[in-house]
């Protein structure tokens, strides 16, 4: 009368989870959430809300689209998709996607700017040398100056 099931078939073959860049978050300010004085994380932190106040990680930030930082912003790493007023610093690879803007000074080690991305502000990135320096460099501008100056003057006593 009852038969004995036999279970189906086991997939003897491991898949992995899909991974997604925002398993690893430590700290989520949501859409409807705003955050005001000073954030800070040792984790990973995605910005999806408002905060009104410096912004401190050692690990990733991500800011997403529609989401504003109104302050500093200090991170390992960053992908920005919102707006941030106020300098930021990475330690490392700063991402700016198509939708990002920034209002402030940026220093990094890695820049990738989307198209589309707009930028008001200075940047500076870690690692870059130029041969000679900074002193050179404004020693033969002003060399350069001071010939052309002479130039002139010669110019004008023919």
């Amino acid at each position: 009368m009852f038969q004995k099931s036999t279970p189906p078939p086991m997939d003897t073959e491991y898949t992995s989870p899909t991974p997604s860049h925002h398993d690893d978050v430590e700290t989520v300010v949501g859409p409807s959430v705003h955050v005001e004085g000073d954030f800070a994380s040792e984790g990973n932190i995605l910005v999806k809300g408002s905060v009104s106040g410096n912004v401190k990680t050692s690990k990733l930030l991500t800011v997403e689209k529609g989401a504003q930082i109104l302050a500093n912003v200090r991170a390992g790493s960053a992908h920005v998709s919102g707006n941030i007023k106020g300098n930021v610093k990475v330690e490392e690879k700063l991402e700016l996607s198509s939708s990002a803007q920034i209002l402030g000074d940026i220093t990094c080690s890695i820049l990738v700017v989307e198209p589309g991305a707009l930028v008001q502000g200075k940047v500076m990135m870690n690692g870059v040398s130029i041969e000679g320096g900074e002193d050179s460099l404004s020693q033969r501008s002003s060399s350069r100056t001071r010939r052309a100056v002479k130039q002139e003057e010669q110019e004008d006593l023919n």
